[in-house]
């Protein structure tokens, strides 16, 4: 995420009410997860065919993203346009849309998904796609990551007074929770998709770093360039009733909002109740401290992350 600037998609409404994903079982299942630098992938199966790699990014706000490498294996039509747009404002691209039919994944089958082409950057060769958040809206989705385990679920989250459920609120389809940071709450998106936990520049300008921020790389976005910092912050994070001990983080110029990414979520089982606006963060300790960011910025730096992506209809 700290690399490339997030887009957004931008589609007519029609197109958005025809998205939505029809679950065909309410069972309880899950599979296998695997866990690789952080990021969760699991297999899923397309119209029949597969098991093809994905990675699950809560920080996207569509159904799905696939490879224009699966969908032209696939043969899938394409019945429509999004556009892509740069957070600045400044620039845009287009993107087709395919209809998938049959998309399964833990055992349950979702029909009649648009996904979004697009490819994956900073992803290997062997993941096809993506699955965005939205495409779970009417399961609790579960990602556990000391298990390695998916799950969805029927069911709903009740509020404990913000100890360890939080609400959330989802513009553009990408949960944003309340975190504190040095005692102020802060929105943070959580994305699964992202990699460390990353402050926009504007907060970090009024926080205290336990030794300055130093440059590390430079980040583009679709029409933007810019420099990315890092540095040990001189307080903690608290989301609940956990907190991050003075956390290495990412000072970002691009982004708005913290990003809480795939090396803070890993220790957690994190469910997701978008009905409600709910999300449950359980672990077996309660502090925890993020000190491996050289490990990310090696990996950041070898591969750009991919986009993340919102669909927000216009009229």
């Amino acid at each position: 995420m700290p690399f490339l600037a997030r887009f957004r998609f931008l589609i007519p409404v029609a197109l958005l009410i025809c998205t939505t994903a029809c679950p065909a079982q309410i069972a309880i299942n899950s599979a296998s997860m695997e866990v690789v630098h952080g990021k969760p992938y699991v297999q899923v199966l397309i119209n029949g065919r597969g098991p093809y790699r994905f990675v699950v990014d809560t920080g996207t706000g569509t159904d799905a993203i696939l490879t224009p490498m699966l969908a032209q294996e696939l043969q899938l039509p394409e019945v429509g346009h999004a556009r892509l747009m740069d957070p600045s404002g400044l620039g845009e691209q287009r993107a087709g849309i395919v209809l998938v039919d049959s998309l399964r994944v833990a055992g349950v089958e979702f029909s009649g998904v648009k996904a979004i082409l697009h490819r994956l950057n900073g992803e290997d060769d062997s993941c096809m796609g993506l699955l965005g958040f939205t495409l779970f809206r009417s399961y609790l989705l579960t990602l556990d990551y000391p298990n390695h385990q998916l799950t969805l679920a029927q069911g709903a989250l009740k509020p404990d007074g913000e100890q360890s459920v939080l609400p959330f609120r989802m513009p553009e389809g990408v949960p944003i929770a309340s975190m504190k940071i040095a005692g102020k709450h802060v929105d943070a998106q959580i994305d699964s998709g992202g990699i460390g936990l990353t402050l926009p520049q504007s907060l970090a300008d009024r926080l205290r770093f336990a030794s300055d921020p130093v440059l590390f790389g430079n980040g583009q976005s679709l029409a933007t360039r810019f420099q990315v910092k890092a540095g040990r912050l001189g307080s903690d994070v608290h989301v609940g009733r956990y907190t991050f001990k003075e956390p290495i983080v990412e000072i970002h110029p691009a982004f708005p909002l913290v990003n809480f990414g795939a090396c803070p979520m890993a220790n957690f089982a994190i469910t997701f109740d978008q009905a409600h606006r709910l999300v449950r963060f359980d672990a077996r300790n309660t502090v925890f401290h993020l000190d491996e960011l050289p490990t990310i910025l090696q990996l950041q730096n070898r591969d750009q992350p991919k986009p993340d992506i919102a669909l927000v209809p216009v009229g």
